[in-house]
This record gives structure tokens, C-alpha cells and sequence, in this order.
């Protein structure tokens, strides 16, 4: 029977309601930041305030922290009560600049960056996290218009730009993208080294769907294109977003065609290195190879195929 992990992986965590009803209120942020109980969560060039790193926490801080003229965005209200938080309390994601920021967060270890720390941090802080970073993300990427090239506002809570000269409003958009643990006949896993790492790091096929494609087809394209491999019988395993910049992780299994041949060939451009792995190999080139990082599918995907975590 396939299992989900959806609900292990660490950035795919939440408590909090994102209350978009309330973002049609065009009086929403006086009305917020006359709540007692509301909080701002600092982002500064894709990285968070920490309150804390050991354990991690967010810095969820009083209104009167944000400035004045920094874009803030409705993330919503907390489900659940915390010592930091009661629930229902309101949580808005303030973009800061490179001026703002030091003034408040004067020493640069106090920011993070949750693609590295996300799996040490608690459901509703992670959930907040992606959510913060991934918006944030889309806004710096859209001051002008896509259509007319006009410069853009932001309205509904942060989470729609108008068009100034159009009046169209553009919504945040995601890219999904496919990985894939492929695996032979005898159950050993195929991993990569991409061009852009470390030569000794390994991980699993990914890329990105194409228009008017399928999940699975994107599964058995990128694996084709990648490894040279042709894989059958895609079957999701799970997802969670990846907002470094806009992504949105789509997990599968995949197994090797029998009837196709089944040489290792890295595309060269993109993937480097291609080896495969039993367990027991695997094992043994931890002192040699590096895997991705706790926060990622990656790894999940990885240590569900091996049976339980790995040590490295």
C-alpha cells in the first residue's frame, strides 16, 4: 500500500487559518493593528527574525515595531493557544528593506532562513514561514505589470497587485515541480549530482512541469531527460511548498521500465553524476557523499525508501 508523506515533511506544517475572507476589507490593517493581541513577522532579502535558534522559534513582535511604510501581508490568524500567541491572534508578514532591518534586527545572525531551518522549527512557525517567504517572494518579483509594463500596487491583505494602468489585478502564482525516487528491480534508488553543487552532493531527479503537461508525465520526462533512464508507473507520495523562490515540491515513486535499456547517462548540462545505491551502499558512502538537507522532500523521499532516518 503507498503512503502519503505529506504529513512528515517539515515545511508542509500549519496552524494557522490564512482567513481569506477577511482580506477584502479595505480597512484590514487598521483594524489588525488595533487588535492588542497582533503580531508582525520581520522578512528581510528571503531570510526571518528569529526570536530564537536553539530551539527555533520565530520573533513574532507588537505592531509598533513595523515601520510605517513597509508592505505588509495577512498571513491570518493562529489556531491554537501558545506562550507566545493565543489563538486567533493575527499575524502580519512585514517586508523590510536594507534600512528598516538593521534598525530592528541589528545583528545578521537573528535572521534565518527556514530552507535550512525549517524541520527545526514547530508546525505553526514553519506553516508561517513558507507562507511569509513564498508571498514576499511573488511581490518582489511583480512591482510592474506582466501585461502592461506599468508599475503595480498592493491591495486584498497583500495577496493581490493592481495593474495602475489597467486596473487588472494579478494573483500569486507557484511553480510546481516533480522529484522523483526512482528505483531498479532490485530496489536500489538512482541519485544525482547536479551541476550547480558540490561534487560529492546526491540527490533525486527533479524539474519543473511544463505547460499543458501531466504530473506524471513530467515525472517520466524529466527522468528521461536527466538520466536517460524510462520509468513507469509514476505514483504520487506527497508535497510541500518550496518557496525559495516559488516552488511547489510535488513527490513520487517511480520504478524502471523492464523493457527499456537501462544505462546511467547524465545529462551533462544539468546532472553530472548518476549512481545507483542499495541501502547497504548508501550506508557506506556517507563519509564520502553529502545528502540534501532536513528541510527538503529530498530527504524524506530518500529515507523512506531506506526505512528510517539517516545518520549524516
Amino acid at each position: 500500500m503507498h503512503r502519503s508523506l505529506t504529513a512528515m515533511l517539515p515545511l508542509s506544517r500549519y496552524r494557522v487559518d490564512r482567513d481569506d475572507a477577511a482580506r477584502t476589507r479595505p480597512a484590514l490593517f487598521d483594524e489588525l493593528w488595533a487588535e492588542p493581541t497582533t503580531r508582525i513577522l520581520p522578512v528581510w532579502r528571503g531570510e526571518l527574525l528569529m526570536a530564537s535558534l536553539d530551539p527555533a522559534a520565530l520573533a513574532l513582535l507588537p505592531v509598533q515595531a513595523a515601520p510605517t511604510d513597509a508592505l505588509r501581508i495577512y498571513l491570518g490568524r493562529s489556531t491554537d493557544d501558545a506562550p507566545d500567541l493565543p489563538a486567533g491572534a493575527a499575524i502580519v508578514a512585514v517586508v523590510l528593506d536594507d534600512a528598516s532591518a538593521p534598525a530592528l534586527a541589528s545583528d545578521i545572525a537573528q535572521w534565518a532562513n527556514p530552507r535550512t531551518l525549517g524541520h527545526a522549527l514547530g508546525d505553526r512557525d514553519a506553516g508561517l514561514a513558507v507562507e511569509a517567504l513564498g508571498i514576499a517572494n511573488w511581490h518582489a518579483a511583480h512591482a510592474f505589470s506582466p501585461l502592461s509594463g506599468a508599475p503595480t500596487d498592493p491591495a486584498r491583505g497583500g495577496w493581490v497587485r493592481v495593474d495602475r494602468e489597467t486596473g487588472r489585478e494579478l494573483f500569486p502564482r507557484t511553480d510546481a515541480a516533480v522529484i522523483v525516487a526512482v528505483t531498479d528491480p532490485d530496489d536500489r534508488l538512482v541519485l544525482g549530482s547536479n551541476a550547480q553543487w558540490e561534487a560529492n552532493r546526491f540527490s533525486l531527479l527533479a524539474g519543473f512541469v511544463e505547460p499543458g503537461e501531466s504530473l506524471e508525465a513530467a515525472v517520466v520526462r524529466e527522468v528521461r531527460e536527466e538520466s536517460g533512464l524510462t520509468v513507469v508507473d509514476p505514483v504520487y507520495a506527497g508535497s510541500q511548498p518550496w518557496p525559495f523562490p516559488a516552488s511547489l515540491m510535488l513527490g513520487f515513486r517511480a520504478r524502471l521500465d523492464a523493457d527499456a535499456p537501462q544505462e546511467l547517462r547524465p545529462d551533462g548540462a544539468e546532472i553530472l553524476d548518476l549512481r545507483w545505491f542499495s541501502r547497504t551502499e548508501l550506508a557506506a558512502s556517507l563519509d564520502e557523499i553529502s545528502l540534501p538537507g532536513r528541510t527538503s522532500i529530498a530527504r524524506a523521499l530518500i529515507e523512506d525508501w531506506f526505512g528510517g532516518p539517516i545518520d549524516a
